[in-house]
């Protein structure tokens, strides 16, 4: 069946809610519209744009921000510098660890669902007026947030892209600023088969004369190339900006500014200095349209916050969330936790998708870890717990590890506090589901034996 015919049996078959309506009725009635969630393209997202109108056209700078990790650790630096600096920002990221609010931000604090309705109404409405236009899960939901965030009248909007870029909905707006972070291999069924492939796709998200900021160390050359075939502002980490660092600080130098004595973001991991040196270089390159002072970038810097970024919990044993979810974000995660120091005892738990690149992933953590904890997760994507323990097993060289199965991420977590060593750590990764899960219920505090709160 197409992507077209399945939109409109859905339509026909759901009851369309209200500007009234609970979000979560407005979500169930996207996952019966259609039987598709991905379906790259800007057509039909461009086609009910231009029927919304005024309503979904930026008043504000607009930066796009594309990669394959480190994109969400960048809007949310962004985000704080810009609120430290007194701007009212808006963030729109995607996906969500808990609660689908989580997707779209005003000055750091996710909208009120019953501030996100209106929205949802407006595009169902545009949709369907004159000739119905297919839209996919992400396109529906891409329209309604930005449409919402907009409404607040921001002085600047962060944007996320979702996957890709050149085809993703997120790129129905102009960027101001584009960002690359690191490129590497990851939805090549969509993307394609190589690096110089998927920064092609990144590379879509540039406009030309505009600043272009590329803060992969070695970016793909097809990034290159199309940053010069437009006449894009390029911005090249190593040649435009760089930094330095040691143990207690580290500095930054652009085309014009610089800033000496830098404390070490609050966000951990090990890319993080790269991620916050591509942000600086944002900064610098929109200082005419959005100025900020040196203070606004430190404080921004020190304060921001991101959930499941490698983000500690301290405890007994320490809680790590981090939700790499491809072998380049786990290899970040690892090097990272090797970086932590000495524990006794490793506790993992892990879920994963079950397009994803497993091996590689498996085999880098399998080192570090003394007992696995697999979980299914509520996704028919999803590898199934058993399927993750069969791939392990036939990678390991550990004889003393050991590995169980469990049916959600939080009875994992459960079986893993109980296996722990108080002085060890439990890390939590493999997807945002993973992470997620572990979440649900508000962030997990681990006592010796115990779940407290």
């Amino acid at each position: 069946m197409s992507f077209a015919s399945a939109a409109a049996l859905g339509h026909a078959a759901s009851v369309v809610p209200s500007a009234q309506s609970p979000l979560t009725d407005w979500l169930a009635y996207l996952e019966a519209l259609h039987g598709q969630r991905i379906a790259l393209g800007l057509q039909r997202v461009q086609a009910v744009a231009q029927r919304l109108g005024e309503s979904v056209r930026p008043r504000c700078p607009v930066i796009t921000v594309a990669g394959t990790n480190g994109k969400g650790s960048t809007c949310a630096m962004l985000e704080s510098i810009y609120r430290q600096g007194g701007y009212r920002t808006a963030l729109y990221t995607s996906p969500h660890l808990v609660h689908f609010e989580e997707r779209a931000r005003v000055n750091g604090e996710p909208m009120a669902a019953t501030d996100l309705t209106p929205s949802f109404a407006a595009v169902e409405a545009a949709r369907v007026a004159g000739e119905p236009v297919a839209l996919s899960y992400f396109e529906f939901t891409t329209l309604a947030l930005v449409h919402a965030l907009l409404a607040q009248q921001p002085d600047v909007l962060i944007l996320e892209v979702g996957m890709g870029g050149r085809l993703d909905a997120v790129n129905v707006w102009d960027a101001d600023c584009a960002v690359i972070t690191s490129i590497d291999l990851d939805h090549q069924e969509y993307l394609g088969p190589d690096r110089e492939a998927i920064g092609y796709e990144k590379a879509g998200i540039l406009r030309t004369g505009r600043p272009a900021v590329v803060s992969d160390p070695a970016p793909p050359h097809s990034v290159l190339a199309r940053a010069r075939e437009i006449d894009a502002d390029l911005w090249l980490a190593g040649r435009d900006f760089r930094f330095g660092s040691d143990r207690q600080q580290w500095h930054w130098q652009g085309r014009a500014r610089r800033y000496p004595g830098l404390a070490h973001p609050a966000l951990r991991g090990a890319n993080q200095l790269i991620n916050a040196s591509g942000v600086l270089a944002v900064v610098e390159a929109m200082h005419a349209r959005l100025p900020v002072s040196a203070q606004a970038v430190r404080q921004g810097l020190a304060l921001v916050q991101w959930p499941g970024r490698f983000q500690i919990v301290p405890g007994q044993p320490v809680l790590v969330l981090d939700v790499a979810h491809n072998p380049h974000a786990v290899a970040a995660l690892a090097e990272s936790l090797d970086a932590m120091g000495f524990y006794p005892q490793t506790q993992m738990v892990f879920g994963a998708m079950a397009d994803k690149d497993l091996a590689p992933m498996l085999q880098r953590l399998d080192a570090l870890v003394d007992g696995w904890h697999f979980c299914d997760l509520p996704t028919a994507r999803a590898a199934p717990a058993d399927a993750l323990c069969q791939l392990w097993q036939g990678l390991t060289a550990r004889r003393d590890a050991r590995a169980h199965c469990h049916a959600t991420p939080s009875q994992a977590l459960q079986a893993a506090v109980a296996a722990a060593d108080p002085a060890g750590r439990i890390v939590v990764c493999g997807s945002f589901y993973t992470v997620g899960g572990v979440l649900q219920h508000g962030l997990p505090r681990l006592g010796a034996k115990h779940l407290q709160g």
